[in-house]
């Protein structure tokens, strides 16, 4: 266990490509990166769709930069999505491919009920899938305001629940998004309870005044959260890898130029997560 915080440094960031994609297309995102010494992101899966795989492989070996994952894969879009999402996180080299369940909109008239009870075998067979690809699955629990058309998974409780019920040698672990999980009750011993599980920790702040499901997040500092001590307490059961800042932000930092993003994320480090 970490008895205390680490203090990070440009390699431990990693600022997930979406942040950007309000402003850039996907080999400007990267270029922004690098001239801010932004070494690891999360690639954007659509921002790829929209250059087009090929171009984007190239431009994306040029880049020189480290993918933590491939966001995101939706296990109700079914097997040969998966299938397209893991062959392209090996292409990329994506350590890990991040998984949601997908809303209802993708199950055909299926109810909450029905479609939380197709989540046990989609991810047993997300398993088996994944096995001969060099990219870990990481689950991903959202908050509950995106129950209906993003995720019917809404609490780490829930996620932990699902693995513990799959086979003991399953692969998948599991992504910690702060933005999602911080109104949880019993949070940290939940966060103990995922120990190793742990492969990615997204952080983003949560706005009082919130005006959007989905595309209006706070820079760190901005919102609720207390962010380093939820960090604090991601790092206490046991993870140690980057910290990766997710931020949708239509309506105030799409706004601005990529380039304040970036130093607004770099300025907050250490000090707002």
């Amino acid at each position: 266990m970490v008895a205390k915080m680490r203090r990070l440094g440009l390699e431990d960031l990693c600022v997930h490509q979406v942040c950007l994609s309000g402003q850039c297309d996907f080999m400007n995102s990267l270029d922004v990166f690098g001239k801010q010494g932004i070494q690891r992101t999360a690639l954007w899966s659509p921002m790829i769709d929209a250059c087009g795989e090929a171009p984007a492989k190239v431009i994306w070996d040029a880049s020189g930069l480290v993918a933590e994952s491939l966001c995101a894969a939706e296990l109700f879009a079914g097997s040969d999505n998966l299938k397209m999402m893991l062959e392209r996180a090996d292409k990329f080299d994506a350590r890990t491919l991040v998984v949601i369940t997908g809303g209802l909109q993708l199950t055909d008239g299926t109810g909450l009920e029905r479609a939380r009870e197709r989540v046990l075998p989609l991810l047993a067979a997300a398993d088996e899938l994944a096995r001969p690809f060099n990219v870990r699955l990481a689950f991903e629990p959202l908050h509950p305001m995106v129950c209906g058309n993003r995720s019917v998974v809404s609490s780490l409780e829930e996620a932990l629940s699902l693995l513990r019920r799959l086979d003991a040698t399953h692969q998948i672990g599991l992504a910690i998004d702060s933005y999602a999980l911080w109104w949880e009750h019993g949070l940290a011993a939940k966060l103990a309870a995922a120990d190793e599980l742990i492969l990615n920790y997204h952080v983003s702040d949560w706005l009082s005044d919130t005006g959007d499901l989905r595309f209006d997040r706070g820079m760190p500092g901005e919102g609720q959260i207390d962010l380093v001590h939820l960090r604090h307490k991601v790092e206490e059961a046991g993870y140690q890898g980057p910290v990766e800042i997710e931020i949708f932000s239509q309506n105030r930092w799409w706004k601005k130029p990529p380039e304040s993003m970036i130093k607004a994320i770099i300025a907050g480090m250490n000090q707002f997560y």
